[in-house]
């Protein structure tokens, strides 16, 4: 197991907002570990836990106090962001992500050969995208 990616973080004013926010969202599960401003995401069954573990089909993360200020609106990426596969439709995912505080970043849009995909900008700003191998047509891009 070289260079894979294992874990990811996302960083937050309020992490109490967002853990809101992607718990509703996504159905992810956080955990505090002991005092510090840091919280363990558990994305769901199939995730890695750890670098020890087995791989599976997806990683597993973890949610942070930010340093500093919250990206402004319109601003370029710093950083990286993650891309989450979804078995429902990304469509109504982007529409309950902007009920629930999030911003549409890029609209959900059928890309040959890879799926359906879009990008959400979460109510602290970060960018998370959303993709389904299912095309806006039912059928699969891949």
């Amino acid at each position: 197991m070289a260079n894979l990616v294992v874990h990811f973080e996302i960083h937050a004013s309020e992490p109490q907002r967002l853990i809101d926010y992607y718990s509703e969202l996504l159905g992810w599960k956080f955990s505090q570990v002991g005092d510090m401003t840091y919280w363990v995401i558990d994305t769901g069954e199939g995730a890695i836990g750890n670098v020890e573990a087995q791989p599976g089909l997806g990683i597993n993360g973890g949610l942070t106090q930010r340093e500093g200020p919250a990206p402004a609106e319109g601003a370029p990426i710093n950083g990286c962001n993650i891309v989450v596969g979804v078995d429902g439709s990304v469509d109504e995912l982007m529409r309950r992500g902007v009920e629930l505080g999030g911003v549409e970043a890029l609209p959900a849009t059928d890309w040959e050969g890879i799926g359906r995909g879009g990008y959400l900008r979460d109510p602290d700003g970060n960018v998370v995208g959303l993709l389904s191998p299912v095309l806006s047509d039912g059928t699969r891009a891949m």
